[in-house]
């Protein structure tokens, strides 16, 4: 199926969140429907499995391939929220960004522990930068995934479900925009070079 790019960008948006825009509309509407927190947040979870399972499928039926991160994600959804809906227990739900982001965090770390720069795999193509960047921007990245776990698990065991849910998204989400851009100087300090900057000498 050939599709424009405006479509593809919709499809890969539609993977990318499908299945936590359906979380969050169902947590709301049961919530208005005066559900209490635990139940709206059981009751959500169906929708985040289904949602994310509906991506998935038509990601993959339109586009033939889902990009690494999108299809972590959505399976990570399906395989978190199946356990919280058959152990009948959110805080299974709960820890998956805890969990996710802490792998996420570790493997960057691995990687540049190896010598590796797991993130410019990921990312070379659209980006250009020598090694030094690469690594600096790989190092960023660890710490922020890693901040981020904690970061969820400080909100999850003292906030209600309703603040966690929000936080969960789009917070999440939000913070990682911000943080993203809070990378784009760096970017541009490295981008289109064959060797990094010299040194500042004091």
């Amino acid at each position: 199926m050939t599709l424009s790019p405006t479509m593809k960008k919709y499809v890969r948006s539609f993977v990318d969140f499908g299945g936590l825009i359906a979380f969050l509309a169902a947590f709301i509407y049961f919530r208005v429907s005066g559900v209490a927190q635990s139940e709206a947040l059981m009751q959500a979870t169906w929708a985040l499995v289904a949602g994310s399972a509906v991506a998935l499928a038509v990601g993959f039926i339109v586009e033939r391939r889902i990009a690494p991160f999108p299809l972590i994600g959505g399976v990570a959804a399906l395989f978190f929220g199946s356990l919280t809906l058959f152990f009948h227990d959110p805080r299974l739900l709960k820890i998956k960004p805890t969990v996710m982001n802490t792998v996420f965090g570790l493997a960057l770390l691995g990687g540049l522990a190896l010598r590796k720069n797991p993130l410019k795999l990921l990312m070379g193509e659209s980006i250009q930068m020598p090694d030094e960047g690469w690594r600096r921007l790989t190092l960023h990245y660890a710490l922020f995934f890693l901040a981020l776990a904690g970061l969820n698990e400080a909100v999850w065991r003292t906030q209600p479900d309703d603040i966690w849910v929000a936080f969960r998204f789009p917070g999440i989400l939000v913070l990682t925009v911000i943080f993203s851009f809070a990378q784009v100087p760096l970017m541009m300090k490295y981008a289109k070079t064959d060797e990094p900057p010299p040194p500042h000498v004091e």
